[in-house]
């Protein structure tokens, strides 16, 4: 079939809930995609911060293959022999001492969510429930974790939303210490909003979250999914900071494309989860588990993150020439390799304009370009990428 004929039938058979660009992709390597037709991108959105070691790579691969000659699926009924591997490499690099596995970032948060409100049950026989969430954070689609996030326009349609949930501004303490109340269970943040536009906390905002939430008895959960795994330099962000939360989520970049969710905690707070309080069918199965093993290994150990610091210091540098010339940027800010550009426009037509000429970004919060290459960006991907939108701003 055709691009056109694919992109027809893919418009008449799935549902509409994704407003897609008129692209068919079919291959990647490294920083690379190419397209039905064969035209060549670099691809700066990594499946949204997902393909965190590029597309097919190498040592990932190999473990995905060879996994699946040997066992894919059990359920967890059984202990699974690379579940327990991954398990133990996260618990020796996080502040973490228990972890659960399910299958995206949304499934991470609503296991969060739960947690936080069984931890909350146990001392307080219900009376404490609620949890604090920050506006224009995101985490997620179902119904609870829609109700977590601080944008209004991901909740139309979707009433009566469960209760529970209050939301002041990133970045304020101040708004932040008026909202907790005696419900209050905890606070659930990102360390850097990634849908909310790329917005950096300053630099004793978390541990100032922190030391509220030792002082009120409240949980601290962080919401890593898009900026953990290596993305910020270290392998948590939360290591940016100086602090060690009670909680924290990832997924995106975990299986580097195969779908992984993570939820650590400490044993303190894991410890309310008892058998059949929680469940996924498919987290942490053998093949999920070789995925993410692979991944985590080769960020840890293959040089990755020092490239991450490397690279995103000069993308963030190159931008910062560009803003010079383009007064249509307003401001570039990020950490590690999660850069936004906010622009005093839209940036619709600039990531057209720029897929048009064989670059991959996105937009978020209407007028803040993101860029979230894979980790393994080189300078030659950022001269490139960075030259097209140059050319593309000048029209």
């Amino acid at each position: 079939m055709t691009t056109d004929e694919l992109i027809t039938l893919s418009n008449k058979i799935i549902m509409a809930t994704y407003r897609r660009f008129p692209v068919v992709l079919v291959r990647g390597e490294g920083t690379r995609v190419w397209d039905k037709d064969g035209k060549e991108y670099i691809d700066f959105v990594a499946g949204i911060a997902v393909c965190s070691l590029g597309h097919s790579h190498p040592k990932v691969i190999e473990a995905i293959a060879k996994q699946a000659g040997i066992l894919t699926h059990v359920s967890n009924l059984y202990h699974i022999e690379p579940q327990i591997t991954y398990a133990r490499i996260l618990v020796e690099n996080s502040f973490a001492d228990r972890v659960f596995f399910c299958n995206s970032g949304a499934e991470a948060n609503e296991a969060a969510i739960k947690l936080a409100r069984k931890y909350a049950h146990e001392r307080t026989k219900g009376d404490q429930y609620e949890l604090i969430t920050m506006k224009d954070s995101f985490h997620g689609r179902t119904l609870a974790t829609i109700t977590a996030t601080g944008q209004t326009k991901f909740q139309i349609g979707f009433a009566p939303l469960p209760e529970g949930f209050k939301y002041v501004p990133f970045n304020e303490i101040p708004a932040l210490e008026s909202a907790i109340t005696e419900k209050t269970c905890g606070i659930m943040l990102e360390p850097i909003q990634g849908e909310g536009g790329i917005k950096i906390p300053d630099a004793d905002y978390l541990k100032k979250v922190r030391e509220i939430c030792d002082e009120k008895g409240l949980l601290m959960i962080l919401d890593e999914v898009q900026v953990g795994m290596g993305r910020t330099g270290t392998l948590f962000a939360y290591e940016q900071f100086g602090i060690k939360p009670d909680i924290v989520t990832l997924a995106k970049a975990v299986g580097n494309g195969f779908p992984v969710g993570v939820m650590l905690a400490t044993e303190k707070v894991a410890s309310a989860f008892q058998p059949g309080n929680h469940a996924s069918t498919f987290g942490g199965n053998p093949l999920a588990m070789a995925a993410s093993i692979a991944t985590m290994e080769t960020i840890m150990h293959d040089g990755v993150l020092d490239n991450v610091v490397k690279m995103g210091e000069y993308l963030r540098t190159k931008l910062q020439e560009l803003k010079r010339t383009h007064s249509l940027i307003k401001e570039i800010r990020g950490r590690g390799l999660i850069v936004g550009a906010e622009l005093t426009v839209e940036g619709t037509d600039i990531v057209a304009g720029c897929m048009e000429k064989g670059l991959l970004i996105n937009c978020t919060s209407g007028n803040v370009l993101r860029f979230v290459p894979p980790l393994i960006v080189e300078k030659s991907d950022i001269d490139i990428a960075v030259g097209i939108l140059d050319e593309v701003m000048a029209g």
